[in-house]
């Protein structure tokens, strides 16, 4: 948390107590979080921070490199920590959402770059499917 704080006063920014409340909420999210049950958090330690401030403090900590949000399918973007880049398997059925390593979609990134000249991103949106439980 303190290297996240430190690369916001770095960057010029300030620290301010919804900022800390934020960082703190996603440093101890046990996974992907929507911006309204990070607002929920947010809300439950500091009732008078709105919905505004938790945007605009999750889209300072995107540009900074410290947040990433995913969309998965139909359902509200999620936010998590930048730390380790993943993909994400996602059911249609149950919701399960499974994190995979970047790697796995390594040779699938490699056949669309030579073949199409696109670089994918593959932790920005989930593949969707059937988990092995409900399949």
């Amino acid at each position: 948390m303190e290297d996240v704080l430190a690369l916001i006063r770095e960057d010029g920014g300030r620290i301010t107590m919804s900022r800390r409340i934020v960082v703190e909420v996603l440093v101890s999210a046990p996974g992907h979080l929507s911006a309204e049950e990070l607002a929920e958090e947010v809300q439950a330690r500091a009732p008078d921070v709105h919905l505004s401030t938790i945007y605009r403090n999750l889209e300072e900590l995107e540009r900074l490199g410290v947040v990433v949000h995913s969309h998965f399918g139909h359902g509200p973007s999620t936010f998590h920590l930048a730390s380790h880049p993943h993909g994400h398997l996602v059911c249609e059925s149950c919701g399960t959402c499974i994190e995979v390593p970047d790697s796995v979609f390594g040779s699938l990134g490699r056949s669309i770059r030579e073949r199409y000249g696109f670089d994918i991103d593959a932790g920005h949106s989930a593949v969707l499917g059937t988990c092995s439980s409900c399949r």
